[in-house]
């Protein structure tokens, strides 16, 4: 049983540059990813224990929802406060937390599905821990 809680996503401003990604939480703060983020095809598994954040952007790339997948560091107000979303998974669950992009818990680490085209704009993933920061763009697979 966690002792984090869901927490719905708000829409936030979104930046894409040629340097990476920069989102402006709803406090006024940013946070930058930073590079280009390598494009990835049909489902991303991350490392077990890495941070992991889903960012879907809107068709005009200005804005998009955030989520965190199983953080345990967070506490549930100060998500609300900077309109990022949580999602809590247990391993085997398996949720749609956006349209057209699915989480599913393998032991500790998450794979994540999308269709940006159901989703109605880009996917990004965002995996990082003390030491490294990997950013990807998800696409469907090439069928």
């Amino acid at each position: 049983m966690s002792y984090r809680n869901d927490v719905a996503p708000e829409t936030l401003p979104v930046e894409l540059t040629e340097d990476g990604i920069v989102v402006t939480y709803a406090d006024g703060r940013e946070t930058f990813y930073h590079g280009v983020p390598e494009r990835h095809e049909g489902t991303l598994r991350t490392s077990p224990g890495m941070n992991v954040q889903v960012l879907v952007c809107d068709p005009t790339e200005t804005e998009g929802v955030m989520l965190y997948v199983n953080d345990r560091n967070t506490h549930d107000d100060i998500l609300e406060g900077t309109g990022v979303g949580r999602v809590m998974l247990e391993p085997g669950e398996t949720e749609e937390v956006f349209p057209g992009v699915t989480v599913e818990m393998d032991g500790y680490a998450a794979e994540i599905t999308a269709d940006p085209e159901v989703a109605r704009g880009r996917v990004f993933v965002f995996e990082e821990d003390e030491m490294s920061e990997y950013s990807f763009e998800l696409f469907a697979p090439d069928e």
